[in-house]
């Protein structure tokens, strides 16, 4: 197993290593572009919802039940 995860380690790397410089440039694009969907829109957009609903996790978890039965019209 550990023969195989080194095998597709040693892939990526070598492909990484003989990739042109555009291929080098859209990856580092991608990364920062997941960077800061991740990170910068979690922090601003993504806040603790739940815990403004209870302090304790059983509060939490019965506000969260209540939502998933209680039909809304």
């Amino acid at each position: 197993m550990i023969k195989i995860l080194k095998n597709i380690w040693n892939f990526y790397i070598e492909g990484f290593k003989n990739m042109p410089e555009y291929g080098k440039r859209a990856w580092t694009i991608i990364i920062i572009k997941l960077i800061i969907m991740f990170a910068v829109l979690k922090v601003f957009f993504f806040q603790d919802f739940l815990g403004t609903k209870g302090k304790t996790d059983k509060e939490k978890s019965e506000y969260v039940s209540k939502q998933l039965i209680t039909i809304k019209k």
